[in-house]
């Protein structure tokens, strides 16, 4: 089983969570495109790095979810950063250097966001809908939003769309 990236829940809504997660390091690619193709072409740069094609040439397990995250006050709107969640317990100390000019490791501190889950293929269309229920959730909660919204896809794109779970997180904004 894939493992996935650690929180715990300090709240649950109606329609969401208040999740506190757990400081990680991602690997992250920084692509310009539609949203039906920022994922993929920056996957294989993620997977080949995961895969060996690092410093060390060393093998790292593969997390869940694959993250593709935008941010609204971004002047451009074709801009995403896609990212792998490194395994429990890394740190950027620790993680070989990536191989490819593409990939960069970033070390996220703990962070408070808002998650609302859904099944069916995250396509572009779904996920701004399921994002803007969450944002119009959240507000009623009085719950502040940051400008970033991540798409976190968990499973393989050849799995059936019907049976996909993804799941839509947004940081809190800081200093609420």
């Amino acid at each position: 089983m894939t493992k996935r990236q650690e929180f715990k829940v300090l709240r649950t809504y109606e329609d969401f969570e208040l999740r506190e997660y757990s400081p990680c390091v991602i690997a992250e690619v920084r692509v310009s495109g539609q949203y039906s193709t920022a994922s993929s072409s920056a996957f294989s740069s993620l997977f080949n790095y995961i895969s060996k094609g690092n410093q060390l040439s060393q093998k790292i397990a593969m997390t869940a979810p694959v993250i593709a995250a935008q941010s609204k006050d971004n002047a451009d709107p074709s801009k995403w950063y896609v990212s792998f969640v490194m395994p429990s317990g890394s740190t950027f100390g620790t993680m070989p250097q990536p191989n490819d000019s593409q990939v960069t490791l970033r070390e996220l501190d703990t962070q408070t966001c808002v998650a609302k889950s859904f099944r069916g293929r995250a396509t572009d269309e779904l996920s701004q809908k399921m994002a803007q229920v969450l944002r119009a959730s959240a507000s009623k909660a009085n719950i502040a939003l940051s400008d970033e919204t991540r798409i976190c896809r968990f499973d393989p794109p050849f799995k059936p769309g019907f049976l996909q779970y993804n799941e839509i997180v947004i940081p809190i904004r800081l200093g609420e």
